[in-house]
C-alpha cells in the first residue's frame, strides 16, 4: 500500500500546479479501484464503511457542488439523482440517502461512475485556468478531501474484504511498511508553554479544525520513540488485558464486552488454536511480532497504556514532539498507523467554522471522539503535517490506528 500512494502534490498555488494536482489525486483514485470488480466496488461490509464506487461518487460530487455548480458558467448537473445518492451529511445541500444503505445503490454502475468523473474532470481542468481565488481554494478543499476518501476508501475495502471466507487481497502485493529497528526509548518534552495548530506563513493548506495556531500549558514528559509493537500487545492479551476490568474506561468494558473483542480487529486464529494470524491487504499473512499494532480502538490503547504503566500522548505533545530532529526524533510518525491521542477532538480557542455548507466539513463533529496524530500506511504522500488533526468515535477499529505511550515526568 505505501508503494502505490501518489506522490507528494505539485504546488496548488499557481493554475498549472492546481491542474496537476487535480489530475493526480483524480488518477490515484482511479488506482487504487483498479483491482476491483464491480461487484467489489458496491460492497458496503458496516454502516461505518461506504462503497468503494460511493467514494468515488461521492468525491466527484463534492467537486460538482461546490466548484462546478458555482464557478463555471451555464453548468448543468450531469445526473440530477447523484446529489441525493452521493450527498454525505451536509444538510444545507438537501435530503440524502442513508449512510447504513449506500451498499443498495447498485444503479448507477461502476463504469457509470466512471463516466461521471470524466465528465466532472473535463469542466473543471478545462475551467481551472479562469479559476477565481476563491473557486481555486475550494478545489483545494477538494483535493484534501479526496485524498482523506482515498483512505477510506482502503480500509472500508479491507474490512469488507475480511468478511468474505476467501480472504481477498485487497492490494495485490502489499508488503508490510518497514519499521524502525532496535529497542524503544523515550524522548523527553520539556514543561512550559508551547504553540500548536496551523500557522499560515506561505499561504499553506490545513483544515480549518487546525485553526486557530495558540498556546498551551505542558507539562514535562517523556514519548515512546516508537509505536507497539504487535509481540508487545500480545504480552497484554495474554495477561489477560481484555479481562481485567480496572484496565479499561467503562464505556469501553462495556463495547468490548458486546462485541466480543479479545485482539485486535482482524486478527484470527482459526479454530481458536495456533498462532494469531492477521488479514491484510495482502490477505491473510502471518503477524510480523516486531511490526507496529494496528486495527485497536481509543478504548485498548487506552486500555493498553494503563496496563504498561504510561498513558496515551495529547495531541500537543504529539504535535510538538514532531518538530525535534536528530537524536531526539521520534520515528514511526507517518506510514503505519495513525496514532491516538488522550485528547478529546473539540475546537480550538478562537475557532469559527466557515459560512455556508462548506462550514459543515468539520465544526459539527467536535464532539464524543477523539483525536489521532500523525498518518498511516494508507495516507495519501503530502497529505498531512504536524498539526493535522484527524479524528474518530473511541469505539472504532477500522482504520489504521495504533499506539504511542507517554510517561509523565
Amino acid at each position: 500500500m505505501t508503494t502505490q500512494q501518489a506522490t507528494t502534490l505539485p504546488d496548488p498555488h499557481t493554475r498549472a500546479g492546481l491542474t496537476a494536482a487535480y489530475r493526480a489525486v483524480r488518477a490515484h483514485t482511479e488506482a487504487l479501484v483498479a483491482s476491483l470488480s464491480g461487484e467489489d466496488q458496491c460492497i458496503q461490509s458496516m454502516p461505518d464503511a461506504s462503497p468503494a464506487k460511493w467514494h468515488r461518487a461521492h468525491t466527484t460530487w463534492f467537486f460538482e457542488t461546490f466548484v462546478a455548480a458555482r464557478f463555471i458558467p451555464g453548468w448543468r448537473a450531469v445526473d440530477d439523482r447523484f446529489g441525493f445518492l452521493f450527498n454525505s451529511y451536509y444538510e444545507a445541500m438537501g435530503e440524502r440517502h442513508p449512510r447504513p444503505f449506500r451498499g443498495l445503490i447498485t444503479r448507477p454502475s461502476a463504469e457509470e461512475v466512471t463516466a461521471y468523473r470524466q465528465a466532472v474532470d473535463a469542466a473543471i481542468i478545462a475551467w481551472i485556468g479562469e479559476a477565481p481565488e476563491e473557486g481555486a481554494r475550494l478545489l483545494e478543499l477538494g483535493l484534501h478531501h479526496e485524498q482523506q476518501h482515498q483512505e477510506l476508501l482502503q480500509t472500508d475495502i479491507l474490512h469488507a474484504f475480511a468478511q468474505n471466507p476467501l480472504l481477498p487481497c485487497s492490494r495485490p502485493g502489499w508488503q508490510e511498511p518497514a519499521y524502525a529497528p532496535g529497542p524503544t526509548g523515550t524522548v523527553s518534552l520539556p514543561g512550559g508553554i508551547a504553540a500548536i495548530g496551523h500557522r499560515d506563513t506561505e499561504g499553506a493548506f490545513c483544515f480549518d479544525s487546525e485553526t486557530p495556531w495558540h498556546r498551551v500549558w505542558m507539562t514535562p514528559c517523556r514519548l515512546a520513540t516508537r509505536l507497539v509493537r504487535n509481540a508487545e500487545f500480545a504480552a497484554f492479551m495474554t495477561d489477560g488485558g481484555y479481562r481485567q476490568a480496572t484496565l479499561w474506561m467503562a464505556d469501553g468494558w462495556d463495547q468490548m464486552r458486546s462485541e466480543g473483542w479479545e485482539a485486535p480487529l482482524h486478527w484470527r486464529r482459526p479454530g481458536n488454536e495456533g498462532a494469531w494470524r492477521q488479514v491484510t491487504p495482502g490477505g491473510l499473512q502471518d503477524i510480523d511480532p516486531d511490526a507496529p499494532v494496528r486495527h485497536v480502538s481509543w478504548y485498548e490503547a487506552d486500555a493498553y497504556a494503563r496496563w504498561a504503566g504510561a498513558r496515551l500522548p495529547t495531541e500537543a505533545e504529539l504535535e510538538v514532539a514532531h518538530a525535534l530532529d536528530g537524536a531526539d526524533a521520534l520515528s514511526e510518525l507517518t506510514g503505519h498507523v495513525w496514532q491516538w491521542t488522550n485528547s478529546a477532538y473539540l475546537a480550538y480557542p478562537g475557532f469559527r467554522a466557515a459560512p455556508g455548507a462548506v462550514g459543515e466539513y468539520n465544526g459539527k463533529f467536535m464532539i464524543n471522539q477523539m483525536v489521532l496524530r500523525g498518518g498511516s500506511m494508507a495516507t495519501p504522500d503530502g497529505h498531512t503535517r504536524p498539526s493535522y488533526r484527524n479524528f474518530f468515535h473511541p469505539s472504532k477499529r477500522w482504520q489504521f490506528t495504533g499506539i504511542r505511550l507517554a510517561f509523565d515526568g
